[in-house]
């Protein structure tokens, strides 16, 4: 007896089926699904150039979880010895206002304390931050303004009197400046001060 031969293309045990083209494709194929992509191995060249790159490369970001973590901002520079600066300056230029004031009128006045204060205050926080040791330095400063400003007073007074300028006497007289202070001080005049002081706290708090 003769057994047929199978054409030379195809594999034995396949059964050729006139005009099919897959008929000669590996088993578990599926002739006819229209997939160009179809029997491809896993991880085969599929057009997208990013594919199979690891997170972060070519410059991509990296994921926002999982990486690590984000370096904390530094802490702002401690600016107390600006503040401190500023308060001084604040107090020079209060005490002169309030003396030149002060003798023009020929009278102290209240208000020019507490802005003196406010003025002393206010700056020293607004330059220096919120550190609680500027509040006091400030405090201090504003009663040292405002005795300033009352001993530049007294010397612009004086100076129409004895026909001298104020910065002379200011300068060359400072004692005489101080004596008469503490002579012609009353209530008022120490009240003054502490207005200032009290002024240079609250101006520090509110900055």
């Amino acid at each position: 007896m003769s057994q047929p031969v199978p054409p030379p293309n195809q594999q034995p045990g396949s059964q050729p089926v006139d005009g099919n083209p897959y008929a000669a494709q590996h088993p578990g194929a599926q002739p006819g699904d229209g997939n160009p992509y179809a029997g491809q191995q896993p991880g085969a060249p599929t057009g997208n150039p990013f594919a199979g790159q690891q997170p972060g490369a070519y410059g991509q970001p990296a994921p926002a979880f999982g990486g690590a973590p984000f370096a904390p901002p530094a802490p702002p520079r401690d600016k107390v010895a600006l503040g401190l600066v500023a308060a001084v300056v604040a107090a020079l230029v209060g005490a002169f206002l309030y003396g030149v004031i002060a003798g023009a009128i020929e009278r102290e006045v209240g208000y020019i304390a507490i802005g003196v204060g406010f003025l002393v205050g206010f700056t020293a926080s607004k330059v220096g931050g919120r550190n609680p040791i500027l509040p006091v330095v400030s405090a201090v400063l504003s009663v040292g303004a405002v005795y300033l400003g009352q001993l530049i007073g007294i010397s612009i007074i004086l100076s129409d009197l004895i026909h001298q300028s104020a910065s002379t006497l200011f300068i060359d007289h400072f004692d005489v400046l101080t004596k008469a202070w503490s002579e012609g001080s009353d209530f008022m005049t120490y009240a003054f001060l502490l207005l200032g002081a009290v002024a240079a706290f609250g101006g520090a708090k509110k900055a």
